[in-house]
């Protein structure tokens, strides 16, 4: 399934920062929405489309920091690109560890910015994508019978059929038909791939 378009959300309480960057990303034909405070855009209906959000580090009564660990708090991933007048390094290491993709100083370069966005963007994308294959793989995984996930612990364990057989206590003719409904449900097509779809799950913290 193909995304929407993405959208840019800009954060910042001078009315004309906004509407400058508004106009400079729709040159690159970037849908973009407006919002003078964290507030106002946590109370709007956010689409469901990958996006990045271009957030002032220095807000009215609040913090752009304080904003991003909010959103992360709250479930929300969508990559930030802080803009300041006031950078500083731990200020900008701070901004990064917490998961910003840019951090640009104000008076900052209109390319700089655009290329920051489309970073940001697909950034986005590949996050969005990476989390519909695990929920597809996870899907998969509920899908096996108690049978099957033991022959596919056994299986990316390495052990062979006949270990597998032993280790269950049936015979191994059972273990090769497990192990190919198994390898069905879950679109392994070698036990190099279901290994790594194992591991992928496992870091999940996904029991396999």
């Amino acid at each position: 399934m193909k995304d929407a378009p993405p959208v840019v959300v800009v954060i910042d309480d001078d009315l004309s920062v906004r509407e400058a960057i508004q106009g400079l990303l729709e040159t690159a034909d970037l849908r973009v929405e407006l919002f003078a405070s964290p507030q106002d855009y946590l109370k709007s209906k956010r689409e469901d489309v990958p996006g990045c959000i271009i957030l002032d580090v220095r807000l009215s009564g609040s913090s752009g920091l304080d904003f991003q660990r909010e959103l992360v708090g709250t479930g929300i991933h969508t990559p930030i690109i802080f803009l300041t007048g006031y950078a500083d390094v731990p200020m900008t290491v701070q901004a990064m560890k917490a998961g910003a993709v840019e951090f640009l100083t104000k008076p900052y370069r209109d390319q700089a910015l655009i290329e920051a966005v489309l970073a940001a963007i697909e950034k986005d994308r590949a996050r969005r994508g990476s989390k519909r294959a695990l929920a597809d793989l996870r899907q998969r995984l509920d899908s096996l019978t108690e049978r099957e996930r033991q022959v596919m612990a056994l299986t990316v364990a390495g052990q062979q059929n006949k270990q597998i057989a032993g280790t269950i206590g049936i015979r191994d003719v059972t273990v090769r038909v497990h192990r190919r409904q198994l390898m069905r449900k879950m679109g392994a097509k070698s036990v190099a791939e279901l290994v790594r779809i194992a591991e992928l799950l496992r870091n999940e913290g996904i029991d396999v």
